[in-house]
C-alpha cells in the first residue's frame, strides 16, 4: 500500500502512457496534419526511427565526434570472453565500465560492472549486442535537450536536468537498510536493491555522510531530476549548438553527459556525452519532484510541435516518413531483441 501511495500522489511515478494520454491527442492532430502517425521518423533523418525507437546507440555514436564520447565498444553476439578481453585491451577500457543494450532506453540493463567475471555474466544473460563504455567519472550529470529547425542556422536549448543518483544520508545510529526504507524514494527501488545483492545494508553510515546507492542517472532507477533551466545562457547555447552541428542529420534531441563542472561545459571542456537520444527522448526536467502536472503537459505539447517542425521541414526536403509496414517490422524486431534477454 505505500507503494501505491507514493506512486498515486507523485506523477513523476505514474505509467509513461498515463502521463502521456493527455498530450495524445495533440499528437494525434499533428499526425494528421502531417498525413502519417510516424513523422516523428524524420525528424532525424540519419537515426533509425528519427530515434523514436530501438535505434541503434552504436549508430548515433559513428555520427559523433569521438572527442565528445567515452571510449566505446560494440560486443556482439558471436563474441566470447577471448574476444571481448582483446577488445577491451585494445581499447584500453578498464573496470569498472558501463555496459548496456545496443537498442532500448529508460535505464533497460544499464550495468555498473567492477570485474571479468561481472562482464562474462552479463554478457551470458543479455544474448543480443550491447556496448561497453569506460566509466566517465565526472560528478555533474545533465541532460540536455536540443532542438533546431532545418531551415535555420541556429539551434536552442529547451531544457536542462541536473540528476541525483540515489543516494541515503547516515544518522549515525541506522543501518543503510533501514535508511532505504525510510525514504520514499529508495523505498521504491528496496527490492531491487535486495535482489541485487550488490549494498552492505548492515553498515552504520556516520551522520551526514552520504552513500550512492545506485550510481546511474536513471529515474527509473531512482535518480531524482532537478530543473537546471537557470543555466542556459549563450555560452551553453552555442556550444551545445556547435556539437549539434557536427553531428549528420541531428535536429531534436536530448543529451545526457557528465562534467566536471558547468562553467566547463559551456566553454565545451571536460565532459563526455554518455547517449544521445532522438525523438523518444523527454525534456526530462518535468519529472523534478513536485513539478506541475499541467504545466508538465504544456512543455510536452510544445516540445512534440518541435519534433513536428523539424520532420515537416526535412520531409519538404525529400526525407520519407516511416511506413506502416516498416513500423510493424521493427516493432516486432524490438520484441524479439527484448525476449532474448534474461537479465534481471
Amino acid at each position: 500500500m505505500r507503494r501505491f501511495y507514493i506512486k498515486l500522489f507523485s506523477w513523476e511515478y505514474w505509467p509513461i502512457w498515463v502521463v502521456y494520454f493527455p498530450t495524445g491527442f495533440y499528437f494525434t492532430f499533428l499526425s494528421l496534419k502531417a498525413r502519417s502517425f510516424f513523422f516523428f521518423s524524420a525528424s532525424n533523418p540519419t537515426i533509425e526511427t528519427g530515434g523514436m525507437f530501438f535505434e541503434s546507440k552504436w549508430e548515433i555514436f559513428q555520427l559523433m565526434p569521438k572527442e565528445y564520447y567515452p571510449t566505446t565498444i560494440l560486443i556482439t553476439e558471436t563474441d566470447n570472453a577471448i574476444s571481448i578481453k582483446k577488445k577491451l585491451e585494445q581499447a584500453a577500457i578498464d573496470f569498472p565500465l558501463i555496459a548496456k543494450p545496443d537498442r532500448g532506453g529508460r535505464g533497460w540493463c544499464v550495468k555498473k560492472i567492477n570485474s571479468m567475471d561481472e562482464l562474462t555474466d552479463y554478457k551470458e544473460k543479455m544474448n543480443v549486442a550491447f556496448l561497453i563504455q569506460h566509466y566517465v567519472v565526472y560528478p555533474i550529470e545533465l541532460s540536455i535537450f536540443y532542438y533546431r529547425n532545418p531551415t535555420t542556422n541556429k539551434g536552442v536549448i529547451t531544457s536542462v536536468t541536473r540528476k541525483k543518483m540515489l543516494s541515503v544520508i547516515g544518522n549515525g545510529y541506522s543501518n543503510i537498510d533501514e535508511l532505504i526504507r525510510h525514504n520514499d524514494r529508495s523505498f521504491l527501488q528496496y527490492n531491487k536493491l535486495k535482489l541485487q545483492n550488490k549494498i552492505d545494508f548492515a553498515k552504520i553510515l556516520k551522520k551526514g555522510e552520504e552513500e550512492i546507492i545506485v550510481p546511474y542517472g536513471n529515474h527509473v532507477l531512482g535518480a531524482t531530476f532537478l530543473d537546471y533551466a537557470y543555466i542556459i545562457d549563450e555560452k551553453l547555447t552555442n556550444t551545445i549548438d556547435a556539437i549539434s552541428k557536427k553531428i549528420d542529420g541531428f535536429y531534436y534531441g536530448r543529451y545526457d553527459l557528465r562534467c566536471n563542472s558547468i562553467e566547463e561545459l559551456k566553454h565545451g571542456k571536460n565532459f563526455s556525452i554518455l547517449e544521445l537520444n532522438g525523438a523518444g527522448a523527454e525534456p526530462a526536467h518535468i519529472y523534478e519532484p513536485g513539478y506541475p502536472f499541467l504545466k508538465g503537459q504544456a512543455v510536452i505539447f510544445k516540445h512534440f510541435s518541435m519534433m513536428y517542425r523539424a520532420a515537416k521541414e526535412n520531409n519538404k526536403k525529400g526525407v520519407p516518413y516511416m511506413s506502416y509496414q516498416a513500423f510493424k517490422n521493427i516493432q516486432k524486431l524490438d520484441r524479439d531483441y527484448r525476449q532474448k534477454v534474461t537479465l534481471a
